[in-house]
């Protein structure tokens, strides 16, 4: 799959692309999923990592509304469903070798399932961790 994104390295920006020939070209894992990153649009801070299927990705991309596929509870997960903390899609990208996405996101309430507005809380030092959120 891989082979595609080389083939397009040295295309001129504005280029086009049929996105089914991006989805298609996209490294999914042995269980079909597709890790994302999801980062707030305005201030480019990362708010949360999680998984997509190919399904989930174009429920996304179809509705504009952050949908995942949740690997402990092996279900869709339509972020803000039951919490109201709900993720709008402003720009959707891959990474050049189409195995890792960017979801930059508005996002309303938390991110993260302590409510915290990022589940990257927790700061690693030399000798001790830190909350910082």
């Amino acid at each position: 799959m891989k082979e595609w994104f080389k083939e397009i390295e040295g295309s001129e920006a504005g280029k086009t692309f049929p996105n089914e020939a991006v989805l298609n070209a996209l490294t999914f894992d042995a269980q079909g999923l597709i890790p994302v990153i999801a980062q707030d649009a305005d201030s480019g801070k990362v708010l949360m990592f999680a998984w997509m299927d190919k399904s989930s990705l174009q429920e996304t991309i179809a509705t504009g509304r952050m949908c995942y596929w949740s690997r402990s509870r092996q279900a869709y997960w339509r972020k803000g469903e039951s919490s109201g903390h709900v993720q709008q899609l402003r720009e959707l990208t891959t990474d050049c070798d189409g195995d890792v996405l960017l979801a930059k996101i508005e996002q309303t309430g938390a991110a993260c399932h302590t409510n915290r507005r990022s589940c990257f809380y927790i700061r690693i030092g030399k000798e001790e961790a830190t909350i910082i959120d």
